[in-house]
């Protein structure tokens, strides 16, 4: 079966279903710190059933798996019989189509191949944003989201790039997820003070995901630098919170994904 090339630049398993959440960032980081140019990556089993094998002396990276399963014969608190749900997480040792040999070509696919046409993209572009049902303005200098108004604000375009301007509109949008009618995000309680700082790691994490599926190079913004300290220090303190964060991002993009199209806020980038 010809694996999938939808996904646009997302790590991408062998049936070419893209990974989600952690193992996105994770294989992200694996990949452009080996230079590997193959979105595809499988374990050494799903390679030899494509007749393909290992180069030997290759090294594995790891995908992850975790999710809640039941198991009969729990006990509740009054002592009654029922189903007792449990957390379970398993780990794969993959490799990259770049360290494989023997496999269809199409799972090396030429860099221009992940390059879209300016029409489709720009349509693609609009499919995602318009149906968002938050209220954009336009004006001033700066980007954000507004939870007491619920609106995004936008900076006029013509001082950025259209990548730019993209980018900072997905940013906001993933802000907006997080609000009380939403997804309610809240993480006061968990990362006191760092709470602010997380959000925008969520945020720029979602803004990543959203910038590979629509095709467009990930932008910084001017802010991240002085997150950056933040950031780290949350990390170190909860070394689970990268799981965390980009879980929630994961979310946040689905959310936006699957935004009703009669809830939509079309996309206007003022001139």
């Amino acid at each position: 079966m010809r694996p999938l090339v939808d996904n646009g630049m997302r790590p991408a398993r062998h049936n070419g279903l893209p990974y989600t959440g952690i193992n996105t960032l994770y294989l992200w980081a694996i990949a452009d710190a080996q230079g590997f140019t193959s979105p595809y990556w499988m374990t050494a089993r799903q390679a030899a059933e494509l007749g393909a094998q290992v180069r030997g002396g290759e090294r594995h990276a790891i995908s992850v798996y975790y999710a809640t399963a039941k198991r009969a014969g729990g006990q509740g608190l009054a002592g009654e019989q029922g189903d007792r749900r449990f957390r379970f997480l398993k780990c794969y040792a993959v490799y990259n189509a770049d360290q494989i040999d023997g496999l269809p070509p199409h799972y090396h696919p030429e860099p221009a191949d992940c390059l879209n046409d300016p029409v489709e993209q720009r349509l693609g572009i609009e499919a995602f944003f318009d149906p968002v049902p938050v209220p954009v303005r336009h004006g001033g200098d700066r980007a954000y989201y507004s939870p007491s108004s619920d609106h995004i604000q936008m900076p006029r375009a013509r001082h950025f790039s259209r990548s730019t301007i993209i980018g900072r509109r997905a940013h906001e949008c993933v802000r907006a997820t997080g609000a009380q009618h939403r997804l309610k995000r809240q993480f006061g309680r968990r990362f006191g003070d760092k709470a602010y700082a997380f959000e925008e790691l969520v945020a720029c994490l979602g803004q990543s995901l959203i910038s590979a599926e629509l095709g467009l190079p990930a932008s910084l913004h001017d802010s991240h630098a002085s997150y950056i300290a933040s950031w780290i220090d949350v990390l170190e303190r909860d070394k689970t919170a990268i799981i965390h964060a980009a879980a929630k991002a994961e979310q946040a993009v689905t959310w936006l994904r699957c935004c009703s199209a009669s809830e939509a806020a079309p996309l206007k980038i003022a001139a």
